[in-house]
């Protein structure tokens, strides 16, 4: 395991915080949540039908009495999270009766835990699509103050022999934000920085990718990158940031040297900042597919508590990343 990850289960062992996750049932969930259990990264709470997630447990080999099990649909919980959703969204047309059944719905019911502080964090995704994952956490947990939106990033690890280049890297926004302008842009990158530092310790060089470097094309996808460039140097002076970078030019020293000679990221960018949802997500499971390299995400960043998706084709040691990642998130 790189130093980075090491990092970040260090300081999830330290903290060690309640993590929640809705899909209690799934294998890779149950794997993943023991390994974090056995590793003592978090105390975890598995929701579902008790019964048959117990009886899972059990099958996968494990203690079921080492998990806290809740049933969101039998719970002494039901009607104070009933009525704290029905208050979050009466305004927006939920009834009392909507709202109960809501509550029954392990996602919901995970992410207002986590809203009235009876879990620090969630993670879900290996069944439920992004959008519904999303959809709860922005809804229920809400944004933060703070942020300008809430978006995401992936955790991309190279540590393999055949990686020319190792490290974790951040590609952003791969899961969220589908065609961001300027100042959205501007504002997922400056996001990712502060994720990147806060969960690695590690200073941040921002890439704001195109298939352009420094003027070598126009276009207003183009122009969209420079201006976004712009941004983050006016708002935040000191974070080290070029663009627009095609991304050999951002990640391979010797073409910088060609493209780029006067770029102050000088091919070592760690945080690929790409400009929209299309070009992000490719990208990312090129680099994963293809390339080999571990992607752990999408991680949520802007939200007022941690709320994180697992990929659909999440295996089990996706599952232990990420809810070490969530706890070490929760400030």
């Amino acid at each position: 395991m790189l130093d980075p990850l090491k990092s970040i289960y260090a300081t999830a062992k330290k903290v060690r915080r309640h993590i929640v996750l809705s899909e209690g049932y799934d294998p890779r969930i149950i794997d993943g949540a023991a390994e974090a259990i056995k590793q003592n990264l978090a105390a975890i709470t598995l929701l579902g039908n008790k019964v048959e997630v117990a009886n899972a447990i059990q099958s996968r080999g494990y203690a079921p009495s080492d998990f806290n099990l809740i049933d969101p649909a039998d719970t002494q919980h039901h009607e104070a999270y009933a009525s704290g959703y029905y208050e979050l969204r009466k305004e927006n047309g939920v009834t009392k009766e909507f709202a109960h059944e809501s509550m029954r719905k392990p996602l919901n019911f995970a992410a207002m835990m986590v809203r009235l502080g009876d879990a620090d964090g969630t993670v879900s995704g290996a069944v439920t699509t992004t959008a519904n994952t999303v959809r709860a956490a922005i809804q229920i947990i809400k944004k933060s103050p703070d942020a300008a939106l809430v978006s995401s990033f992936f955790l991309m690890v190279m540590n393999e022999q055949y990686h020319t280049k190792k490290g974790v890297f951040v590609f952003a926004d791969c899961g969220l934000t589908i065609e961001p302008d300027a100042v959205q842009l501007s504002e997922i990158a400056i996001a990712s920085a502060r994720s990147y530092k806060s969960l690695t310790g590690r200073e941040p060089k921002i890439g704001m990718l195109s298939f352009s470097t420094l003027g070598s094309a126009r276009h207003e996808k183009v122009s969209k990158v420079q201006k976004a460039t712009k941004l983050i140097r006016e708002k935040e002076p000191d974070l080290t940031v070029s663009g627009e970078l095609q991304f050999d030019a951002a990640f391979v020293p010797s073409v910088a040297q060609i493209k780029a000679p006067d770029d102050t990221v000088q091919g070592d960018a760690n945080i690929f900042v790409f400009p929209n949802l299309n070009a992000g997500n490719i990208g990312y499971k090129i680099a994963q597919r293809i390339g080999g390299a571990q992607a752990i995400g999408p991680i949520l960043q802007g939200l007022k508590k941690p709320a994180n998706d697992l990929s659909r084709g999440c295996s089990a040691q996706d599952v232990t990343d990420m809810i070490a990642i969530t706890a070490a998130q929760v400030k």
